[in-house]
């Protein structure tokens, strides 16, 4: 058999093109598998519709003291989250002969939160920062005998709108334009120092 015969029946192979052929081909299918997935991961995360819908916040209250607020946003509300301490809290009864709706009868709290703290522990008190006369947000004046607000002044809220007037429990004094105390969302503790607003009954590791 002839030189030319024998080449003829045994091709060269281009070892250069069989790898690129194989590490393009890998290549489109991690792509393809890439694309694939993004469903699945796009899955695990809250999508903007569920967050618009309610998805729960959860805020770290370790640093959180008596007289301080942090603000938060659920549901697009506002969110105030106070601390108290025990004083102002034993001084909430001291209120009830000014107000229009002492024990919540009339105003919005889950169950757990009517009662005379409006809250689930004395020290943390969680409110939707929205006055219930037309819809504006308190300022806050904390301490008793605001300059602004009178020697008589025990500690609360004041809507600059219209002048409603609103306890360390958001409970609304007499004379106010609002009808009902500030509301109350959902919200647990999912341990000592995390706050869980949105959710009722937070377990470790929940929201």
């Amino acid at each position: 058999m002839s030189e030319i015969g024998a080449a003829a029946q045994s091709p060269v192979i281009d070892d250069s093109r069989r790898k690129f052929l194989t590490l393009a081909t890998s290549a489109t299918a991690a792509v393809g598998a890439a694309f694939a997935a993004v469903p699945f991961i796009e899955s695990w995360l809250p999508s903007e519709r569920a967050r618009a819908l309610g998805a729960p916040v959860v805020l770290d209250i370790g640093k959180l003291e008596p007289g301080q607020m942090i603000t938060a946003t659920w549901r697009k509300q506002v969110i105030y989250v106070i601390g108290r301490s025990q004083g102002l809290v034993d001084a909430l009864s001291k209120n009830d002969a000014s107000l229009k709706d002492p024990k919540s009868q009339s105003s919005e709290q889950p169950k757990y939160a009517q009662n005379e703290m409006r809250s689930r522990r004395a020290d943390v008190l969680v409110l939707i920062a929205i006055c219930t006369h037309l819809g504006c947000l308190p300022k806050q004046f904390f301490e008793p005998g605001d300059p602004v607000l009178g020697a008589s002044w025990p500690g609360g809220f004041r809507c600059p709108c219209h002048g409603s007037r609103f306890d360390l429990a958001g409970r609304v004094f007499s004379g106010s334009p609002a009808p009902t105390n500030l509301s109350v969302p959902p919200y647990s503790f999912r341990d000592q120092h995390t706050l869980v607003i949105g959710l009722d009954n937070a377990q470790p590791g929940a929201a």
